[in-house]
């Protein structure tokens, strides 16, 4: 289920091809392709070596997985992260749909089927924002809507957020989870064994879509 890589940068450069030539023949085959980025540290260098990747970034739309509800100038914001790693050097012909202030869901739906999701995973199991302990989360696991709010007090930072729902994660070709540590290596292992979390219901869910990418270091 896990893909290991011994250290950042070998999982950065395996990453970067395999995004990179998804929305390739994306735009080989449709004339455009979607981007759905996360933030964390993990996906850092794969922005570094994607704003650099040489295809036209001019058919290509970048959205957000979640995203913490601060002004771009906020140092938690999501937005911040892609605009300052991503969209940059040739990726800076890429439009971009933030997440906050909210979109309307038909500027979603539009994107729809994304051709490419990154995600993270916290050691509690969430994905995006679809964190543990938030009384909506089952209905943001299960209901057709694309986007949910997320009160304050969750997460960290514990700010308010906006997420895709689960349902909007699974309209992707491709969905590709990000993570590192031993800890973090250990909740995948018990998602297989069926503890119900959020990351449990992603993986039951996208199947072969899904591909985990781990390195050891934090």
């Amino acid at each position: 289920m896990i893909e290991p890589f011994s250290t950042a940068d070998e999982l950065a450069d395996v990453a970067a091809s395999a995004i990179g030539g998804a929305l390739s023949d994306a735009i080989a085959a449709r004339s455009t392709a979607t981007l759905v980025a996360t933030a964390g540290r993990s996906p850092g260098p794969i922005y570094d070596r994607l704003s650099a990747a040489a295809m036209d970034w001019r058919q290509v739309t970048v959205t957000l997985s979640d995203e913490r509800c601060v002004g771009e100038e906020h140092p938690d914001s999501n937005a911040r992260l892609v605009r300052a790693r991503l969209l940059q050097n040739c990726a800076a012909a890429a439009a971009f749909l933030p997440l906050w202030p909210a979109p309307d869901p038909s500027e979603l739906l539009a994107l729809m089927p994304f051709d490419v999701v990154m995600l993270g995973m916290g050691e509690d199991g969430h994905v995006a924002s679809l964190i543990p302990g938030d009384p909506g989360l089952e209905d943001a696991l299960t209901a057709p809507d694309l986007l949910r709010d997320v009160p304050e007090g969750l997460g960290k930072p514990p700010l308010a957020r906006v997420t895709l729902t689960l349902t909007a994660i699974l309209r992707a070709r491709a969905i590709f989870l990000l993570i590192a540590g031993e800890a973090k290596r250990e909740v995948i292992a018990r998602a297989a064994k069926g503890e119900d979390l959020p990351v449990t219901r992603l993986i039951r869910s996208a199947g072969k879509r899904l591909r985990i990418f781990w390195t050891p270091g934090d």
